[in-house]
C-alpha cells in the first residue's frame, strides 16, 4: 500500500525522537527519485519520491551512488551540507513531511531551509524551500501546462496541495457520525462508505474498520451494524489523536514469506490467508518491506532495454533450434533416399521417360515388399536416381552440421537465459553495465548508448560473505565475473553451483586447508540463493575443487565444464544469507 497520511503520522513521530538536532554529514543520491541524508552519528535518513515507492524513514540499506552526482544531489549539498536538523512537521492529514534545516550560508550568515518531502503516488516530489518559504528547486517541476491548479516552479511560494473534499476524520463527533450512518440506506458497503466521505483513511484501513463490524460481509444493514461501527471508529480516533507515537503498532503482512503490505495498526481481515507481524518501529519495517520492491523496480528501470534485448535473443534461439531440430528430424530418413536410388538403378530396363512412378521390389527389407517411388516425369530414369543419391548424400553431410549448429544454438539459447537469471538479481549500476558490456561483446547490442562511450567504471567487486567458520565466500554477479572468480580462484579452494538450473558461481576459499562442513553448507545455500531455485527447497548444488572446473576452448562467459564432483541438497534461508554478508 502506499503510505498514507495516518502511517505518516507514526513515522514522523518516530523520525523526531531519533534525529531531531542533528547534523547532516553528507547527502547522497543513489537514484533519481531518492535522496539520503547521512546524520551524525551514521544515521541515514531516506528520502523516495518513487511513484509506487514515495516515502521518508531510516535506513540501513546499502545503495551504490552514481560515479558523478546529478544535479538535484549538488544543490541540496549547497545548501543543505552542514546544517542542522531543527524541526520535523507534518500538515494535519496531509502526505507530505516538511524538514527544517538550520544552516549557515555563502557569506556566513545563519537561515533556514526546509526540505519538503511529498508521498503523493505519481505526484510524489522532494521540494527545497528558502527561509521565506519561496522554491529553489524541486525534482519534478510542474508547469502551467501539467496542473492549472498548483504549479511547482523555482521562484514560487510553496502551497500545498489542493485539499480533497472529504472530511476530517479525527474532527468529526461520535453524534456526527452516527448521524451519517444512520442516513446511509440499507446494504451500504460500509468500507466504501468510509472511503468516500473521510480523508486520510486507506482502503486498507476502511475495510479492517468494517470487516467485523457487519454481520452480512461488509455490508450496513440493522443497527447493530451501525452501532458497532460507530465503536469502532471512535477506538480508531482514540488511537490516532493519542500524543505518543507508541500507541501506533507497526505491522507488516506477508504472504508465504514476502512482504504483500503493511498498516499502522494490527490487520486481521485475511484470516490465515496472509500472516501478520507486529514491528518494533516503522524504519525497519518500511526497510524491509521495500528492499526486494526496490530491486525489481531498478531491474524494471535500469534493465528493461537489457531483459529485452537478452529475451528477443533468448527468443530468436529457440526459434532456430526448432527449425534446426526439424530440418535434422528429416535427415534421419536419408536411407530411404539411398535405397530409392538404387531401386531405380536396378530397374533402369523398366522404366521409361515421363514416368511419374515406380512400383518395384524392395530387396532391401525382408520379404521383398514392393514399394512406390515417386519420379520426377521431366527427368530421365538416369536422372531420377541421381536425384535421390544427391538428396541422401545431402541428407548425410545435412546431419553433420546441423549437430554442430544445435550444439552451439542450445549453448547461446543457455547462455542467454543465464543472463536473463542475471538481469533478475542485478542490485547495482556496475551490474548493469557489465552485463550491457558481456551483451555487446556478444554481438547482442552494437555500440554504445546513443553512439558515445560509457563512462569508466572501477572493476565491480564480487559479493563478499563470510562462512560461520570464518572463511571467506565470493559470489559472482555476473557471467564476466563468474570467469573472473574460476580464474583468480587457488586451486585448493572449493567451487559451488547450482545443478542444471542458471546461477552465480560460488568460491568457498579454503586458505590453503580443508574447510568445515558447515562452512560447506553455507556456501552451497549462497549458490541455491544466488540462482532460480532461490524459492525451492532442497537445491541440488554441485561442488568440487578449483582445479577440477575448466573453460571449453571458444565458451561464452561463466559457461565451464567439471569432474569429478559432488552434490550436497539444501533449502536456502534469507535470514542467513544476510547474516554471513560482510558489512
Amino acid at each position: 500500500m502506499p503510505l498514507d497520511a495516518i502511517c505518516l503520522t507514526g513515522v514522523v513521530r518516530e523520525l523526531r525522537e531519533a534525529v531531531l538536532g542533528l547534523r547532516i554529514e553528507k547527502i547522497q543520491q543513489p537514484a533519481r527519485d531518492q535522496v539520503i541524508l547521512t546524520l551524525r552519528g551514521s544515521r541515514k535518513l531516506l528520502l523516495c519520491a518513487g511513484a509506487s515507492q514515495a516515502r521518508i524513514h531510516l535506513t540501513t540499506a546499502a545503495r551504490e551512488n552514481p560515479a558523478q552526482p546529478p544535479m538535484f544531489c549538488m544543490l541540496l549539498r549547497k545548501h543543505l551540507g552542514g546544517g542542522r536538523l531543527s524541526a520535523i512537521d507534518q500538515p494535519a492529514l496531509e502526505r507530505a513531511v516538511i524538514l527544517t534545516i538550520d544552516m549557515v550560508d555563502e557569506m556566513g550568515e545563519p537561515g533556514q531551509r526546509r526540505l519538503v518531502i511529498e508521498c503523493m503516488g505519481r505526484y510524489s516530489n522532494p521540494i527545497l524551500l528558502d527561509g521565506q518559504d519561496r522554491i529553489i528547486d524541486c525534482l519534478r517541476r510542474v508547469d502551467m501546462e501539467m496542473s492549472e491548479k498548483r504549479q511547482v516552479l523555482p521562484g514560487l511560494f510553496y502551497r500545498l496541495p489542493p485539499a480533497q473534499e472529504k472530511l476530517d476524520p479525527l474532527s468529526i463527533s461520535g453524534e456526527d457520525f452516527r448521524a451519517m450512518l444512520d442516513a446511509a440506506p440499507d446494504g451500504t458497503e460500509a468500507a466504501r462508505w468510509l472511503l468516500d466521505r473521510f480523508t486520510a483513511l486507506s482502503p486498507l484501513v476502511c475495510r479492517e474498520l468494517a470487516h467485523a463490524d457487519c454481520q452480512d460481509g461488509e455490508r450496513l444493514f440493522d443497527n447493530g451494524d451501525r452501532e458497532r461501527l460507530a465503536g469502532t471508529f471512535s477506538v480508531w480516533q482514540e488511537m490516532v489523536r493519542g500524543e505518543s507515537g507508541r500507541r501506533f503498532t507497526p505491522w507488516m503482512l506477508t504472504r508465504d514469506g514476502t512482504p504483500s503490505d503493511f498498516s499502522y495498526m494490527p490487520i486481521e481481515q485475511y484470516g490465515k490467508a496472509m500472516e501478520g507481524q507486529p514491528w518494533d518501529a516503522f524504519s525497519p519495517m518500511l526497510d524491509a518491506f521495500y528492499e526486494k520492491r526496490e530491486q525489481a523496480e531498478r531491474v524494471r528501470q535500469r534493465g528493461a532495454d537489457l531483459q529485452r534485448t537478452a529475451a528477443n535473443a533468448r527468443d530468436r534461439a529457440r526459434r532456430k533450434l526448432v527449425l534446426q531440430e526439424k530440418e535434422y528430424a528429416q535427415t534421419q530418413d536419408r536411407d530411404r533416399l539411398r535405397v530409392c536410388g538404387e531401386l531405380i538403378t536396378a530397374n533402369l530396363y523398366r522404366m521409361e521417360k515421363g514416368q511419374s512412378t515406380l512400383r518395384a521390389q524392395n530387396y532391401y527389407e525382408e520379404g521383398c515388399p514392393e514399394m512406390d517411388i515417386p519420379l520426377d516425369p521431366l527427368l530421365t530414369p538416369q536422372q531420377n536416381a541421381a536425384k535421390y543419391f544427391k538428396r541422401y548424400s545431402k541428407a548425410k553431410t545435412a546431419e553433420k552440421y546441423l549437430s554442430e549448429q544445435m550444439a552451439a544454438a542450445r549453448r547461446e539459447r543457455d547462455w542467454l537465459e543465464s543472463v536473463l537469471d542475471e538481469l533478475s538479481r542485478a542490485e547495482t549500476e556496475q551490474d548493469f553495465v557489465d552485463i550491457r558490456r558481456e551483451l555487446r561483446e556478444a554481438g547482442h547490442i552494437r555500440g554504445g548508448v546513443s553512439g558515445k562511450r560509457e563512462p569508466r567504471r572501477g572493476p565491480s567487486r564480487p559479493r563478499a560473505f563470510r562462512s560461520s567458520g570464518g572463511l571467506r565466500i565470493l559470489v559472482g554477479r555476473s557471467n564476466t565475473q563468474n570467469d573472473q572468480l574460476v580464474r583468480e580462484a587457488f586451486k585448493s579452494d572449493y567451487w559451488f553451483h547450482t545443478q542444471r538450473i542458471h546461477g552465480s558461481h560460488v568460491i568457498l576459499c579454503a586458505e590453503g586447508r580443508e574447510p568445515d562442513e558447515r562452512s560447506m553448507t553455507e556456501a552451497a545455500m549462497l549458490a541455491a540463493w544466488f540462482s532460480q531455485g532461490r524459492e525451492g527447497g532442497q537445491v541440488a548444488v554441485d561442488y568440487t575443487q578449483v582445479k577440477n572446473v575448466k573453460k571449453p576452448a571458444g565458451a561464452r562467459p561463466g559457461m565451464v565444464v567439471y569432474d569429478p564432483y559432488q552434490t550436497a541438497y539444501v533449502t536456502p534461508e534469507e535470514e542467513l544469507v544476510k547474516s554471513l554478508a560482510e558489512k
